[in-house]
């Protein structure tokens, strides 16, 4: 079900929810029986055991992966995929995506990389080591007040269903990018498959009831990633739906009935599949992110997916029958729980050998390069009358693909003293230069990431006219009247509070980009408010600066170069066609206080917009500059800067 709808819908079914439930249910059946027939829990074999029973398919599907990268994947993306590699290898790997699904810019190819799905197999592995935990001192407790043990666990499971459910609730709603890879938001679905397995005893149901309660479960395990919107609404209480359903399926066990479902689940071909499930969840998804990315298209076909869906099973075939069903059935690694750590350390040193190796070689490609004289990358120095290039010939040009994901400008602390925000939601937006006890200026770079990127000129250009920099920045919050119809609702409330600050600080001027320009052609307009905005701000006393935007492209300016080339002619994008020859802003020409810049020539140099200038990648994606070529801007920021202040 997974693997259908990741390759023909492009949506989360709800069977990985199932998937975390039964996997519970299994393990808490397992430690009850061993408790209830007094047998030693022995919980550092128990985890050598699990994780030799997991690693092999997953190192090898790791492995795998990493060589497929290797050879199709654009290197710009190499550097993330690594860091998810080491994620998933240590079971950590749904923490990482929580905090790059958080952050506005977390390059999107690391949410499509073909190692995502290992985040419900790292939530799997981090209950699996506290699970245990759990049953070995709910048997002890057990002893000490002579209460039975499945009491114990009832109390200890529900506790934390109930719980961890409403945190749920609470984080899916405030923070759902967040929630969905948190585990903590994920232990109630473990919480649900261990109370299951202490309810299943009690159940006494019905003939053509358990016929009725398996199709009905069936049925909604097969609609819900149809009719709920899972990727945008789980883990919080929708997720009940899959989870009821799965429960209803295995409460109603085996029927007894030729009606039942049961018979259509223990048929030949579903048990089969069932004994490959693990491996084919493993390999089905970089068998179908790596070949999207080796055609470039955004979705499989029809044919497409069933050969990726055919070629998954075969590959899981073979990870099954060579790999993980030989060391499962191999007595000799369960003699002693020291082979069963050779196994497991055998299989981490698989993947983190060769995944070092490569990081090491990266890591060394970049030293060498940010070593190179800066005469080798001059970037907009280059459109200076007079200028000769003076560089290397063979130069490489900057940035490299491992480093795009430090291509985003911040300032080196938070704010504090003076600058300081009690709210801790815009405090945590908030970032500042260095406090300096008599600046020349204050200036509040505030909106979204194109306000950012510009950062890479201003910061030098503060630090060298001791001006303090204070920059309150939102990923998709360009800066304007925050009440203004046109706006992203889920930006309207910080709009209100950094509105409230800028008040309250008085800076001597606010930066801001003034203008949005659009990837469906030569559309800009002013950001939403953005009239209203000058007019208030500078009514109280406060300064404005409006940059105009940036071309913004229908395709990725960097990617484009690194399949063919920085001489291709479809990667050079005509002025006109990415902007109009007048901007809107130049309607608010003349208003007092309002500086306007357009830097437009030095990105657009000659009616063209290139991918490299001066051997740096202008663009390191559709619509962002990147930190190596804003740097370069400094020179020609600070001539129209202080030419339209007057400073």
């Amino acid at each position: 079900m997974v693997v259908v709808y990741h390759v023909f819908l492009d949506r989360v079914s709800g069977g990985v929810d199932i998937f975390l439930m039964i996997s519970a249910f299994l393990l808490t059946l397992s430690f009850v029986r061993k408790v209830e027939a007094d047998r030693p829990l022995a919980l550092t074999r128990h985890w050598l055991h699990r994780f030799k029973r997991l690693l092999p398919a997953s190192a090898a599907t790791i492995l795998g992966t990493l060589v497929a990268v290797w050879a199709v994947v654009p290197s710009s993306r190499w550097t993330s995929i690594l860091e998810q590699a080491w994620a998933s290898l240590l079971y950590v790997q749904n923490w990482l995506l929580a905090a790059t699904s958080v952050d506005y810019y977390a390059r999107d190819d690391s949410l499509a990389s073909p190692l995502q799905h290992f985040w419900s197999l790292s939530i799997q592995g981090q209950v699996f080591i506290v699970w245990p935990v759990i049953f070995a001192a709910g048997a002890w407790i057990a002893r000490r007040i002579g209460w039975r043990y499945r009491t114990i666990l009832w109390l200890a499971f529900g506790a934390i269903f109930v719980g961890s459910l409403a945190f749920s609730v609470h984080q899916t709603t405030t923070n759902q990018t967040f929630a969905y890879f948190d585990t903590r938001a994920r232990l109630w679905e473990f919480a649900a498959g261990s109370l299951l397995a202490l309810a299943l005893p009690h159940l006494r149901l019905a003939r053509p009831l358990r016929v009725v309660m398996g199709w009905t479960g069936v049925a909604g395990m097969l609609a819900c990633g149809v009719l709920l919107p899972v990727g945008q609404s789980f883990p919080g209480y929708v997720a009940l739906w899959p989870l009821i359903s799965a429960g209803l399926v295995i409460a109603a066990g085996q029927s007894g009935s030729r009606l039942g479902v049961d018979r259509l689940l223990s048929s030949r071909a579903l048990v089969g599949m069932g004994g490959i499930s693990y491996a084919l969840y493993l390999v089905h998804w970089p068998v179908l992110t790596v070949y999207l990315s080796a055609v470039g298209r955004p979705a499989a076909g029809p044919a497409a997916g069933i050969v990726i869906i055919v070629a998954s099973i075969v590959a899981a075939h073979l990870i099954t029958g060579l790999i993980e069903a030989p060391l499962r059935r191999a007595a000799w690694t369960e003699a002693h729980a020291w082979r069963m750590g050779v196994v497991v350390t055998a299989c981490v040193a698989a993947v983190a050998a060769p995944a070092a190796a490569w990081q090491v070689n990266l890591d060394r490609r970049a030293a060498g390069a940010a070593a190179a004289a800066p005469a080798d990358n001059p970037g907009a120095l280059a459109l200076q009358p007079g200028f000769r290039f003076a560089g290397a010939p063979d130069a490489l040009t900057l940035p490299l693909p491992t480093e795009l994901d430090d291509q985003w400008v911040s300032l080196d602390h938070g704010c504090t003293g003076v600058f300081a925000i009690a709210d801790a939601e815009i405090s945590a937006t908030c970032s500042q230069n260095e406090t300096l006890p008599a600046p020349e200026r204050t200036i509040l770079v505030v909106g979204d990431s194109h306000a950012q990127q510009w950062m890479a000129a201003l910061s030098p250009l503060a630090k060298e006219r001791n001006w303090q920099l204070v920059a309150l920045l939102k990923g998709g919050c360009a800066f304007g009247a925050p009440t203004t119809e046109g706006f992203n609702p889920l930006c309207d409330d910080w709009l209100q509070r950094a509105w409230g600050y800028a008040l309250e600080l008085r800076p001597d001027a606010i930066f801001t980009v003034a203008t949005a320009a659009s990837a469906d052609g030569p559309n800009e307009e002013l950001v939403a408010g953005y009239e209203q905005m000058v007019a208030e701000m500078t009514a109280a006393g406060i300064d404005v600066i409006g940059v105009r935007d940036n071309p913004r492209f229908a395709f990725d300016m960097y990617a484009c170069v690194e399949r063919n080339g920085p001489d291709a002619s479809q990667c050079t994008v005509r002025r006109d066609q990415a902007l109009p020859a007048t901007s809107p802003m130049q309607r608010l020409v003349g208003a007092e206080g309002l500086y306007l810049l357009d830097l437009t020539d030095r990105l657009c140099p000659d009616g063209l917009c290139p991918p490299v200038i001066g051997n740096l990648y202008v663009f390191m994606d559709d619509n962002h500059l990147s930190r190596s070529y804003a740097a370069t801007l400094r020179q020609d920021l600070e001539e129209r800067l202080l030419a339209a202040t007057g400073w």
